[in-house]
């Protein structure tokens, strides 16, 4: 009878060591891999969103500030958290806390933690009734609060089915207010622009469409003090005079006037110019002072048929930029300006040494023309200028380096227009403008409300019908009957 081998087991110690070797080895690669993994991500971290209309992305401004943030930052949501928006507020600050975690915030719920809710009123002196729904900041004692219905923009949204308006959020503009606080937190004082007025120019207080309510607005966003100016008698422009504003004036100025502008400028001042089709006809005066700075602004306005929305043309959309920190972040952006003036860089075959450096920043379409001047062909405008004066050798400013942002429009940036452009591109750009001329090249990024989206799904009667019925038995049921058929298949 033959003899079979003996069989071999299958789990000999040789085998066995083999195999948890293998094990080992795989088990250490893992953890390897996730090791080097988590120190690439410490080091280069970098966050992807996946969502066009996410609300948390942060700007590349609030990134800025919260970079040069050094002191730390308590945040106290006072908040109902039952509350639509506090889950997005929550992620917002979650984003600053990613940014810099000297930021941490904290939530009393003032509806549910009755006891905590009475703690922080006492703290900080609110008000039992009124001072609800409010995020508080407060570093080194420095405290600041925001609203949270300051943080929801409100607009009608459409009509209802009985025909009448319907209001809804529209915009969530918690970054723009949040980012302005932590500057404020920042710094001990903030600049101080004056606003000329005595000229027919429009109001810092006024609401309506020709207002600069919202002007005013975002220069307080930027941390701007910003004050109504008059030169006339014997008033001079302050000492403490960051920022001098002329926008729109629709008189002329008197010689005395124009000579205390002229003064302040060449002192070193900080000058923003916005003039208008309604100065064409009726000069300022401030022409000839511009002119001396190397700025030419023509008596007479654009109109780009090929880059308006409109049918008479009384708008131009912007889309021709050059070089230049005021419009680097504008580059994929559209502005849209009303009847602008051309406003351009004098040429000069001779310079001399110490002449201001003028760059023309906007420019209209190829085919645009003259509303005065038929005769002249049809050619790209500038619009809007930005002057610096370097420092000279031997000669010392009491207010620092000039610089001056002229442009000849001064509608695009009224309560109406401001929001217009792409993405809110004007608004943007006097955000710019002023950080620029203010000398802060962190600041010079826009951060723009971002957009409330509600998603509506209508249905009728016999559709919720159909859809309770899916959702409580139809789904349900499905799962069931499939369990039953794999227990029946394995009975047998």
């Amino acid at each position: 009878m033959a003899t079979h081998p003996k069989p071999q087991s299958s789990f000999s110690p040789g085998r066995k060591w083999k195999i948890g070797f293998d094990l080992f080895a795989r088990t250490v690669l893992v953890l390897a891999v996730v090791v080097m993994a988590n120190y690439i991500s410490a080091q280069f971290p970098h966050r992807f969103y996946f969502s066009s209309q996410t609300r948390v992305k942060l700007s590349s401004r609030t990134v800025s500030v919260l970079q040069a943030l050094t002191n730390r930052v308590t945040v106290t949501l006072y908040y109902d958290r039952k509350d639509d928006f506090y889950p997005d507020i929550v992620a917002l600050l979650n984003e600053y806390r990613a940014v810099n975690p000297k930021i941490s915030f904290t939530t009393v719920d003032y509806v549910r933690d009755a006891g905590e809710a009475e703690k922080l009123k006492e703290h900080y002196g609110l008000a039992s009734s009124t001072d609800k729904n409010l995020v508080i900041f407060d570093s080194n004692d420095h405290v600041k609060m925001a609203s949270g219905d300051a943080l929801i923009k409100y607009a009608a949204t459409g009509m209802s089915k009985d025909k009448k308006l319907e209001i809804g959020p529209v915009a969530f503009n918690a970054e723009q207010m949040f980012t302005s606080i932590l500057l404020a937190l920042q710094d001990a004082k903030p600049f101080t622009a004056y606003f000329l007025q005595g000229h027919y120019e429009p109001s810092l207080t006024d609401s309506g469409q020709s207002g600069y309510l919202k002007f005013a607005s975002i220069l307080q966003g930027n941390y701007i003090d910003v004050q109504p100016i008059s030169l006339l008698g014997d008033s001079k422009v302050p000492p403490d005079c960051d920022l001098l504003i002329i926008a729109g004036p629709r008189g002329k100025f008197s010689p005395l006037e124009l000579q205390k502008i002229s003064d302040y400028i060449s002192q070193g001042g900080r000058l923003f110019v916005l003039l208008d089709s309604s100065s064409v006809e009726h000069p300022t005066g401030l022409e000839d002072i511009l002119l001396h700075w190397g700025v030419s602004v023509a008596a007479d306005y654009v109109r780009d048929i090929k880059n308006t929305t409109s049918s008479s043309g009384a708008d131009v959309v912007v889309q021709q930029f050059s070089q230049h920190p005021i419009v680097n972040p504008l580059m994929r952006s559209e502005l849209q300006m009303l009847y602008p003036r051309p406003v351009s860089a004098v040429n000069s075959k001779n310079p001399s040494p110490d002449a201001p450096e003028v760059t023309e920043l906007t420019f209209s379409g190829d085919a645009s023309t003259l509303v005065g001047d038929s005769t002249a062909a049809p050619r790209s405008y500038p619009l809007m200028v930005a002057v610096e004066q370097k420092n000279v050798v031997g000669v010392a400013n009491s207010r620092g380096t000039m610089r001056m942002v002229v442009a000849g429009d001064s509608i695009f940036l009224n309560n109406q227009v401001i929001e217009g452009g792409t993405g809110g591109a004007n608004r943007d750009f006097l955000g710019n403008a002023v950080n620029w001329l203010l000398d802060r090249p962190t600041l010079l990024q826009g951060i723009g409300p971002q957009p409330v989206t509600e998603f509506r799904l209508t249905l009728t009667a016999t559709q919720q019908r159909e859809v309770n019925w899916l959702l409580l038995a139809a789904l349900p049921g499905a799962v069931l009957l499939f369990g039953g058929l794999v227990w029946l298949v394995r009975r047998k």
